[in-house]
């Protein structure tokens, strides 16, 4: 899986504006805090707002705040908002690839990937990376030192 700039940006904004709580948050503070490119994070600050996960106000006392708890914003949620489905292939949901002959299985494959997918990006929301009590199955599964390898 390939995890874009745009969504490493928006993870990391949402969990800085969920451990500064309700009150609004400036732009240029979250760029500074989380190290993104202020024009970068307008447009990301952007689509999560059309997405309903961030308000927005502007003024002296404006900025940017969580639109719905942080504990009800998981990593797949943020994912969709701002890229799109978790898996495709060839730019297609893998339901709607068909393959003939000896590839028919491969099928299951992407299924299978999606599923593992949505497993860990579902499991894990912006509340627990906010406060780093990440769920018990992300920290078995990191524990395992395959899981550091590169392959």
């Amino acid at each position: 899986m390939h995890i874009t700039a745009k969504v490493d940006y928006a993870v990391r904004t949402l969990v800085e504006l969920a451990a500064a709580g309700e009150a609004p948050v400036k732009a240029e503070y979250l760029a500074n805090a989380q190290t993104i490119p202020h024009k970068f994070l307008e447009a990301v600050l952007g689509d999560l707002r059309r997405a309903g996960m961030v308000h927005s106000r502007r003024g002296p006392d404006g900025g940017y705040w969580l639109a719905r708890p942080a504990t009800e914003i998981t990593v797949a949620d943020v994912i969709r908002a701002v890229e799109g489905p978790l898996a495709s292939v060839r730019g297609q949901r893998p339901e709607e690839v068909h393959y003939d002959g000896p590839a028919a299985p491969l099928l299951d494959v992407w299924i299978a990937v999606r599923v593992n997918l949505r497993a860990v990006l579902e499991g894990v929301t912006v509340a627990e990376i906010a406060c780093g009590r990440l769920p018990g199955f992300v920290e078995r599964l990191t524990a395992d030192p395959e899981a550091w390898r590169r392959r």
